[in-house]
């Protein structure tokens, strides 16, 4: 009886939690697709079949596959970019950043064609955040970093218009003198 006392309460708890996981799953969503309508929705109660859900995604996939996204390609601008940060009497700190563009595929030879317009409208935006406070304190924060890759999108954008897609930041680095 001693041995088997063990082996009962492994089943037992064996049992229990499998029913327990049973009873306590969470029904699954429908498998519609966001964009699907009301009217097309079938009439469930928000459970669809496994056969349902398959159709729809192959159906998914098929409408997506006529229009692929374009390959986007990275663009490093070769050199650094140096901003002061300047008290009242003098530079307290200086700032090195690394910048890429982000542009469809094959598009590197017109960044570099446009590279010293986009360095100045970089450097414009920069010295204009750096003058702002944007680089003191905790300037690595989400909000500060957002605000500054606004201000660089929007300045490569007006450079280089529908090429440019975004400006990633690649290093940032502040040296306090």
């Amino acid at each position: 009886m001693k041995k088997l006392l063990p082996v009962l309460l492994v089943l037992f708890g064996l049992v229990g939690g499998a029913g327990a996981g049973l009873l306590l799953h969470p029904k699954p969503a429908a498998c519609l697709p966001p964009e699907a309508d009301a009217a097309a929705a079938p009439d469930t109660d928000g459970e669809g079949s496994p056969a349902d859900c398959v159709e729809m995604a192959q159906a998914s996939a098929d409408n997506n596959s006529s229009a692929p996204p374009s390959a986007a390609e990275y663009v490093r601008l070769e050199r650094h970019f140096v901003i002061p940060v300047i008290s009242p009497e003098r530079v307290r700190a200086l700032v090195v950043i690394s910048l890429s563009i982000e542009t469809d595929s094959g598009a590197a030879d017109k960044v570099y064609a446009h590279e010293p317009k986009l360095r100045d409208a970089f450097l414009q935006v920069l010295f204009r955040h750096a003058n702002s406070g944007g680089f003191d304190g905790a300037f690595t924060t989400g909000q500060a970093m957002a605000d500054l890759r606004s201000g660089l999108r929007a300045a490569s954008q007006n450079v280089l218009g529908a090429l440019s897609r975004d400006v990633l930041v690649v290093d940032v680095v502040r040296q306090d003198i």
